[in-house]
């Protein structure tokens, strides 16, 4: 893990205040803004926080959470009624357990593959997972349509979004609460501390009688769960999925939002989010025509110039800005050495 960054949690009071502020946003913006910002920050800072979680507290930067969400989103898609896929056309709730029950068994064995390897190693290997996914809804039709899997039924509690997004932005926000709330507890169980030790030092681990495998597996079965979520989720958000929305630019997006927001803080996953649907929806407006250099279609040049900087800038992210920023105010500056006077001998 670099030594440069931290993952202390956010204080009661700070996470309070933002759930507050996003709980009363609808008062203040436009559906459009509740829509096409809000939520979509949401669900995809649940996809970054499973990522978050292995990078953070297990030491694996996984690329195999898209893949996983879009198991997730596929499974759901098919067992419900919709236009495309299989149509089995069960209960929605009934089908939202099942596609998270589905995801995570993916994720465990996609885990106990990829638990074998470190580093490099092991990012390559999610990497093949995610390709994996995107290939085989691509070619199998019957489950992923020509075209992608239109019009999905969607639960009660989602209402119609297309009229009144409020209930399917109040329950995403929930959700995300939740997840926050419960990988944060989870880090802090026998189970998160041992993931944190075979983070650090897992020959010592393993020396000590961990099952260092199984450990790194179980804790990718989790990230799967979470990602599965966020995958039922994108497809509330977009009433549909296809094999393109779970390609590899989507993987890609997935871990630039969690650079950008700091890839060894939980609050990172939703800051980096919250500054991708920003940046993504308005870029268009706020950035001049410069030649063919820039211009309102160069998002993908814009997004990769951010994440370039925040890189360099600090490891930690924007939360790790913040951080170093409070650090300099706090730290009282220090009087300057009165110069000494140099003495004279007679």
């Amino acid at each position: 893990m670099n030594p440069a960054v931290s993952t202390k949690r956010i204080a009661w009071p700070a996470l309070a205040v933002a759930v507050g502020l996003f709980a009363v946003a609808p008062l203040f913006v436009s559906d459009f803004f509740v829509s096409a910002i809000l939520t979509k920050t949401l669900w995809l800072g649940i996809a970054a926080a499973s990522l978050i979680f292995l990078a953070a507290y297990g030491g694996m930067v996984s690329l195999a959470q898209v893949g996983i969400y879009g198991i997730a989103g596929m499974a759901y898609a098919n067992l419900v009624l919709a236009d495309g896929g299989a149509g089995t056309a069960i209960n929605p709730y009934l089908a939202l357990v099942l596609a998270l029950l589905i995801a995570t068994l993916v994720g465990l064995g996609f885990g106990w593959i990829a638990a074998r390897s470190e580093g490099i190693y092991f990012l390559m290997i999610t990497l093949a997972f995610s390709v994996l996914v995107y290939y085989f809804f691509s070619q199998v039709t019957g489950l992923s349509g020509f075209g992608g899997i239109n019009s999905v039924d969607l639960p009660g509690i989602v209402g119609s979004p297309e009229q009144d997004p409020l209930p399917r932005y109040l329950l995403t926000l929930v959700v995300a609460t939740l997840v926050f709330l419960g990988l944060g507890a989870l880090s802090r169980t026998a189970f998160g501390l041992g993931m944190q030790g075979v983070r650090d030092e897992p020959a010592r681990m393993r020396a000590l009688g961990f099952d260092v495998t199984l450990h790194r597996t179980l804790a990718f079965g989790i990230a799967a769960f979470v990602a599965g979520i966020a995958g039922v989720l994108s497809v509330f958000y977009n009433t549909r999925i296809t094999p393109g929305s779970i390609n590899l630019a989507q993987t890609i997006d997935v871990l630039i939002v969690a650079v950008i927001g700091g890839l060894y803080r939980l609050e990172g996953a939703w800051l980096g989010a919250l500054t991708y649907a920003l940046i993504d929806n308005y870029s268009r407006e706020w950035v001049p025509e410069v030649g063919n250099v820039l211009g309102p279609a160069r998002f993908n040049t814009l997004i990769g110039v951010l994440f370039l900087v925040i890189v360099l800038a600090s490891p930690g992210g924007l939360i790790g800005i913040w951080d170093s920023l409070r650090a300099k105010v706090r730290t009282p500056r220090r009087t300057p050495a009165p110069t000494p006077v140099p003495q004279t001998t007679e």
